[in-house]
């Protein structure tokens, strides 16, 4: 669909399963990683094109790449991006949801498309 790059990547263990191309946030350790849920979650990352699960390491990119994340509704280029309840990458103009990324690309519930990962709160 688009290009990546591979700026920073960090290698975590995941507590929970991580689907590929999902929005990350920290565990509840140090150097772990669970699915980013709602607009509140403080992202850090994109989960790599593999399913990760419980007790194995996940590549999450970081700020600064463009990563492939699948979309978890309608997304237009340029959007800002926040979690869904899977993870998956929704648009949001809500004043106070965090968000992990801004979209490449346009697309649908499903798509898999690209963002610049950036981190932020509106």
């Amino acid at each position: 669909m688009g290009r990546t790059t591979n700026g920073l990547i960090k290698s975590r263990v995941a507590t929970t399963a991580i689907p590929a191309y999902r929005f990350v946030k920290e565990g509840p350790a140090d150097g772990t990683a669970v699915p980013a849920v709602d607009a509140a979650a403080a992202i850090i990352g994109v989960s790599s094109e593999l399913d990760t699960a419980v007790g194995e390491r996940v590549s999450v990119q970081q700020a600064g790449n463009v990563a492939e994340i699948t979309y978890g509704g309608n997304v237009t280029r340029g959007d800002f991006l926040t979690a869904d309840a899977q993870g998956r990458a929704i648009a949001t103009t809500t004043t106070g949801a965090r968000y992990g990324g801004i979209a490449e690309v346009s697309g649908v519930l499903g798509d898999i498309g690209t963002c610049t990962i950036a981190l932020g709160i509106l």
